[in-house]
């Protein structure tokens, strides 16, 4: 057990723009580097401290943009600087994950690879990390992408959806469907079935099965890169990074690969999960008030007021009346007021309206 541990590595993504939770997360500080609900550690800190009890910090890496490595030096003193994996130009996730294992499989060529996001919530860290130890487990043993999806508890159509196959071992199971972000109705029908775990976007992958997926799927990526690659240092790495980078697709690990494999398999987590992501899931995933008001570390007096959701910077009070099923978010020069119910498609609508006609300070 031990000799495999450490071949255990992880890469942590927090290089997006998080322009979903606008305006309080900026182009500039997007959420995975604010402290935003108030409990002393960012998003991507919390998600650090989580992974280094697990894993050791040499065995940690970060993906992210060149925007944001200095966030990443400041809110985590103690990662180095080869370990701050930064693209040049915002890509999906497909090419981070590649990079990482490209990065990670030359230090260690039997590597096991963790990738999670940096903007989760989990509750029960100890069933987590159980879960993370029988994953391990798995890709160590078994040719295979494994992911981690959890029992939905809502029919919430801003998550991807997982259909469980037939069983592998102990909760561990052949993935039949990939469900990205459905209707409503067919959330529901997911939910009722009982046949679909909510996809967390935490998977696990022995890095030279993974290397064999990309070659196969993405080949654009990784196999000219491993072609130019011989001794180089990380600063030569990084300068080829730099002027390749830009021409790979803009395409997600999810469709990129997991959902072309044969070789899928979903463990059925139980920890407590929430995507962290939108406005929506974050009124979802919170506790609210008798009024079910969701009051994100604010100042605010509230009258007649039902099922919002409401963040404020410091200093500021809201006086709020006869609102129901509502964001109210303020931050910096804007101040946002917009239905919960289709918030996750209209801020991102308005993001981009309000780039184009007013420019990038509001943004």
């Amino acid at each position: 057990m031990a000799s495999r541990l450490n071949n255990d590595y992880c890469v942590i993504l927090a290089g997006g723009k998080g322009r979903r939770l606008w305006p309080c997360s900026r182009a500039e500080k997007p959420k995975q580097f604010i402290d935003f609900f108030g409990f002393g550690r960012t998003q991507l800190q919390q998600t650090f401290d989580r992974i280094v009890q697990i894993l050791p910090r040499e065995h940690i890496f970060i993906n992210t943009n060149e925007l944001y490595v200095d966030l990443v030096k400041e809110q985590l003193p103690g990662i180095s600087d080869d370990h701050i994996m930064a693209e040049p130009i915002h890509r999906n996730t497909a090419p981070s994950v590649a990079w990482a294992c490209h990065r990670i499989a030359h230090i260690c060529p039997d590597a096991n690879l963790l990738v999670t996001p940096s903007d989760q919530a989990v509750n029960n860290e100890r069933a987590f990390f159980q879960n993370i130890e029988e994953g391990f487990e798995f890709v160590q043993n078994n040719d295979g992408l494994l992911t981690l999806g959890v029992k939905p508890t809502r029919p919430e159509p801003g998550y991807g959806y997982i259909q469980l196959g037939d069983e592998a071992t102990h909760d561990i199971y052949k993935v039949k469907s990939f469900t990205e972000k459905p209707e409503r109705e067919f959330a529901k029908m997911f939910l009722e079935s009982g046949e679909f775990y909510w996809n967390t976007g935490v998977f696990l992958a022995r890095t030279s099965y993974l290397r064999e997926c990309f070659y196969r799927f993405l080949p654009s990526i990784l196999r000219v890169f491993d072609r130019e690659h011989a001794d180089w240092t990380i600063a030569e790495e990084n300068e080829f990074i730099r002027e390749n980078f830009p021409s790979y697709p803009n395409i997600s690990i999810d469709y990129g690969i997991l959902e072309k494999s044969e070789h899928v398999f979903v463990l059925k987590g139980d920890f407590g999960w929430a995507d962290l992501g939108t406005w929506h899931s974050i009124y979802e995933a919170m506790r609210k008030s008798e009024t079910d008001n969701v009051v994100i570390d604010s100042e605010v007096m509230l009258d007649d007021a039902r099922n919002n959701v409401i963040k404020l910077p410091k200093g500021k009070l809201a006086v709020i009346n006869g609102l129901d099923g509502y964001i109210v978010a303020e931050q910096d020069n804007v101040l946002l007021i917009c239905r919960k119910e289709d918030s996750s498609s209209l801020v991102r609508k308005y993001v981009n309206e309000v780039q184009i006609q007013k420019g990038d300070k509001y943004v």
